[in-house]
């Protein structure tokens, strides 16, 4: 029993080891037209949602250590596949409001940002005050009320 967690061990650390060699991209594309945030509602969005939401990361020392690394750079694509406020202005009227009826949607149901990010960003907790101005934004941006 000793031999095989020996051997179950050291198969663990020179996995770990190996892993290291796949190394993720962190240089972040360039912002090419930012949302036009109110200071109040910008200040939210850098604090909370820009690590995942924009092309404008800041990547923590852990994010360069596999597999943790790839948990994170998956994540980030996923973000900004979903919403991107560095490419803001790329996205129409109706895409626009569309992405911020989602984003009001989701942050009122807590499921933004999420609570692992949290766990690690103890900043990023939205508080009701905060929550409340990002759903009074998008009913300004949108003049609708989210559902």
């Amino acid at each position: 029993m000793r031999k095989a967690i020996k051997i179950s061990v050291a198969v663990f650390v020179v996995a770990v080891v190996v892993a290291q060699a796949v190394r993720i991209n962190t240089v972040n594309p360039p912002v090419e037209a930012d949302v036009a945030a109110p200071p109040p509602v910008d200040t939210i969005l850098r604090r909370a949602c820009y690590d995942c939401h924009s092309n404008q990361t800041v990547w923590p020392w852990y994010s360069q250590m596999a597999p943790v690394s790839w948990l994170l750079a998956n994540d980030v694509k996923e973000g900004r596949r979903e919403l991107n406020f560095s490419t803001w202005g790329a996205y129409d009227a109706k895409r626009r409001a569309k992405k911020l009826a989602e984003t009001a949607k989701e942050v009122a149901k807590g499921a933004m940002p999420p609570w692992y990010y949290i766990l690690a960003h103890s900043d990023a907790k939205l508080t009701d005050a905060d929550r409340e101005t990002l759903r009074a934004w998008t009913v300004e941006e949108t003049g609708k009320l989210p559902r």
